[in-house]
């Protein structure tokens, strides 16, 4: 009788948030599923949301520049794997997540000190609608 093996188990959404026929966007962390993206985005925002509470970051000046270009790579990459532009690269999006990483802790900060910030708000609405659409659209696509 064969054992069930990593590969077969369902891993929790909350760790991996993909079905098991796209765990190629993860890795194995012991027999479980964690999103590769996920793995390298929170312990940099967090890291950076610390710095910044310690009064290590940027001029605050530098953030209408910063909070909006920094995730852009990360931004395009997912809308083009999604969109079926290009597949799934590992590497390419450990790469840009790490910009993304940065932006988020940055703008962790910002959100703490003034929860209705326009800036941070515009960059979460304005990036997180346009990779909510190409999520619809590369699946309306998938299925047709």
């Amino acid at each position: 009788m064969r054992r069930a093996g990593a590969e077969d188990r369902i891993s929790p959404m909350w760790l991996a948030h993909h079905y098991p026929e796209d765990y190629d966007r993860c890795v194995l962390v012991g027999r479980t599923h964690v999103c590769r993206r996920c793995l390298v985005l929170y312990p940099i925002a967090f890291g950076v949301l610390a710095l910044a509470l310690a009064g290590v970051r940027w001029p605050a000046s530098l953030d209408a520049w910063l909070l909006p270009l920094l995730p852009l790579p990360a931004v395009v990459e997912f809308v083009g794997e999604h969109l079926g532009w290009f597949p799934a690269r590992p590497l390419v999006q450990v790469a840009v997540t790490i910009p993304l990483g940065v932006a988020l802790g940055a703008g962790f900060y910002r959100y703490l000190h003034h929860p209705a910030d326009p800036l941070w708000w515009a960059v979460v609405i304005g990036y997180g609608g346009l990779c909510f659409a190409s999520v619809l659209l590369g699946a309306r696509r998938a299925s047709s």
